[in-house]
């Protein structure tokens, strides 16, 4: 393998493997516009039908290259059903498995690439490929696209899995700054599904601890936020590499506004809302008087004709000033809304361009 100077320090090559999930995709593929504004040559793994959600993000740059693979069969996968969109959470488990075997193909292309990426940045439900990582010799980061309070939960119980499933009840997290506790049923559900005689479902226990065993981690979130858990996992991991990903605009937004008077409204990337729910939910926030960001995930053309709900006309306009809106479609997040930034972004970069 060989990797001239100049771009081992100039322009280092980066893969970047997304997991085919909304709430997952789009915060990676922000993370990437970033990093690709900083001069890095990167590669994003994709399978086919996943490779149109990188349209913007690759009409922003044209210099990102793309791996495209096809999607492993699985018994439990109907053929041509790529994006866990089309299967709903519990599709999860599948999907993982069924990416597991993109192992070899990877491989191969790395060692046929006359200039091979010299680190993997791949979603916390791809942990197994930190693997890949080791066996090509080179630093694997994680990225969660969620933030390290969550992380923190996901840690404990996977290193803790009988204490977990022996619970009655409740469960406790003593470890955790200010020793948390959870009703058993709110415990993350790929958790308490765990099953060790299933090979399916012990892959993903082995990913799930490798996320932290990887070179580094980029969160979803920001210092003032998080700093208790982002410093917990940093002891745990024993480093510093945790570096944090906040949006630029909605942080200045935030920091014109009294401490803990914002209401933050999001129901993830699965499930849209119907018309009526979207009304009363918007006339909630309106009536309230409260501060508030609203993460408001937007359907097609057709899901909207089908009778899910979209933002009211003029809510934006009478909420101005005291609410903040992030819509969230199909497209690249960065290139509609502005983009985030990285407040350790040019450390993270600047470590890249040391390997």
């Amino acid at each position: 393998m060989s990797i001239s100077g100049g771009n081992r320090h100039d322009h280092p090559h980066i893969l970047v493997y997304p997991y085919p999930a909304q709430g997952h995709m789009l915060p990676l593929l922000d993370l990437t516009n970033q990093l690709a504004l900083r001069g890095l040559t990167i590669t994003i793994v994709v399978t086919p039908k996943n490779l149109p959600i990188l349209t913007p993000l690759l009409s922003t740059h044209p210099s990102i290259q793309t791996l495209v693979l096809p999607f492993p069969a699985h018994p439990k996968i109907p053929p041509g059903v790529e994006n866990v969109r089309d299967l709903g959470i519990h599709g999860n488990l599948s999907v993982i498995n069924a990416l597991a075997n993109l192992h070899d193909p990877i491989f191969q292309w790395f060692n046929s690439h006359a200039n091979p990426p010299v680190a993997l940045i791949s979603d916390f439900f791809l942990g197994y490929t930190l693997r890949l990582a080791d066996t090509l010799k080179i630093p694997r980061i994680t990225f969660f696209s969620s933030g390290a309070f969550l992380v923190s939960i996901h840690e404990y119980c996977w290193r803790n899995l009988d204490l977990v499933h022996s619970s009655s009840t409740v469960v406790d997290f003593p470890y955790l700054p200010r020793s948390p506790s959870l009703k058993k049923e709110h415990v993350p559900s790929i958790v308490l599904a765990h099953r060790g005689t299933d090979p399916k479902s012990e892959l993903l226990r082995i990913s799930m601890l490798a996320n932290t065993q990887s070179w580094g981690c980029v969160f979803n979130t920001f210092q003032d936020l998080e700093g208790d858990y982002l410093d917990h996992l940093k002891r745990r991991m024993g480093h510093n590499r945790v570096l944090r990903d906040s949006g630029a605009d909605v942080m200045a937004w935030l920091d014109g506004c009294p401490d803990g008077s914002v209401l933050y409204v999001c129901f993830g990337s699965q499930k849209l809302l119907n018309s009526q729910q979207m009304e009363a939910l918007a006339n909630g926030l309106d009536w309230s008087g409260v501060r508030f960001v609203w993460a408001v995930k937007t359907g097609s053309a057709q899901e909207v004709k089908d009778g899910y709900g979209v933002v009211p006309e003029g809510f934006e306009k009478r909420v101005a000033g005291r609410g903040w809106l992030e819509l969230r479609d199909k497209a690249f997040g960065a290139v509609r809304d502005g983009g985030s930034s990285l407040k350790d972004l040019d450390e993270l970069v600047k470590q890249l361009s040391q390997f």
